[in-house]
């Protein structure tokens, strides 16, 4: 079975070749080669990498992968260490993903109520945003229990392993799920084209998507588009332990949830109607 980092990373690769088959405006090689530097960094997390590593990973000279770290460097976006041989993420990419979630208008209307959600559950609860075939985490709030997930706001996973993730992937049409197969993070994740669109059937006539054990051996998870856009690019959900997870407790975490999601989207079409709609 792949590590986690292996399966974002499989995701990430099918990501970047559907994006290069896309028609547009072409493509500027040395912004590009900036973006993919920084998005090998923060995939690597704390493994520094060395510049050999970086040039060969993104298939570029040695002197020129150089040149561009010492810029990055100047500037906050890349880090070394004192010996000047090792390299990582730098404090601006913090910056700014953190002017990120305080400036959209989406994460300010949601946080109250994952609080509220996650206070009355005694839960882990979850904000996350579709990115490509990938769900990125925006904001938890933790149980007081201790709770192995994966999630932290920041982190890229993909969307066919989990309850977030799955819940997006039902308000879109089967025809735009990749051909497949889809890296494995546990023994019970979908990995073929025809499991995960009979799953999101069963999640539209649901009306909520079910994670069990997909993502992390363990966990159970509960997912809910937030239809405050069409087609939902948010959704919440709500994370157990196996354990913990009673039929009574997991009806009262569905009509919890669907409460709170009924209560975001009425905040966040009252709150967000003069915000840009952003693509």
């Amino acid at each position: 079975m792949p590590e986690r980092e292996d399966v974002r990373d499989q995701v990430r690769d099918q990501e970047k070749k559907q994006d290069g088959e896309r028609g547009g405006v072409r493509e500027v090689k040395s912004a590009a080669r900036t973006v993919d530097l920084l998005e090998v960094l923060a995939a690597r997390g704390d493994r520094p990498a060395r510049l050999q590593e970086l040039a060969d990973e993104l298939a570029v000279p040695r002197s020129s992968m150089y040149a561009l770290l010492q810029t990055l460097i100047a500037r906050g976006w890349v880090r070394t260490d004192v010996t000047g041989s090792l390299y990582g993420i730098g404090i601006h990419a913090l910056l700014t993903g953190t002017s990120y979630l305080d400036t959209d208008p989406h994460v300010r209307a949601v946080r109250p109520h994952l609080d509220e959600a996650s206070q009355t559950l005694g839960e882990t609860v979850h904000l996350g945003r579709l990115d490509g075939f990938s769900v990125a985490y925006l904001a938890t709030r933790e149980s007081h229990e201790y709770l192995r997930t994966i999630s932290r706001v920041g982190r890229r996973l993909p969307a066919h392993v989990g309850a977030l993730g799955k819940a997006l992937l039902a308000e879109r049409p089967d025809a735009a799920l990749p051909a497949g197969p889809y890296p494995a993070a546990t023994a019970n994740t979908l990995t073929t084209r025809e499991a995960l669109a009979a799953d999101l059937a069963a999640t539209r006539e649901r009306g909520h998507s079910v994670d069990r054990e997909e993502g992390v051996e363990g966990i159970v998870g509960f997912g809910f588009a937030l239809r405050y856009a069409a087609p939902a690019h948010d959704a919440i959900s709500c994370s157990v332990p196996v354990a913990r997870l009673t039929p009574e407790h997991e009806e009262r975490i569905l009509t919890v949830m669907r409460e709170v999601r009924t209560a975001i989207e009425s905040t966040a079409l009252r709150g967000t109607s003069k915000a840009p709609d952003w693509r």
